[in-house]
């Protein structure tokens, strides 16, 4: 693969993890305070909502590093 193609695909990989591990993180921001404020059920309930959204960051990630070796070191 050369660097014209492996690059925009990293970029836009790379992009969608960090969208989904910002989502994620307010989401356990919103299930900490449900927490804190003593309704755990809730916390809970909000915090499994996540659930999907790690495992897209995860193969956001996992597609992000293949492209990268498969690339090899033009990427790098």
């Amino acid at each position: 693969m050369d660097t014209e193609t492996i690059e925009p695909a990293l970029k836009f990989h790379i992009a969608k993890l960090r969208e989904r591990l910002e989502q994620d993180a307010n989401v356990a921001k919103a299930a900490e305070a449900c927490a804190e404020s003593g309704n755990i059920s809730k916390a809970i309930e909000i915090a499994l909502d996540v659930e999907q959204q790690i495992y897209e960051a995860n193969t956001f990630l996992n597609a992000a590093s293949m492209i990268n070796r498969i690339g090899g070191s033009e990427s790098t």
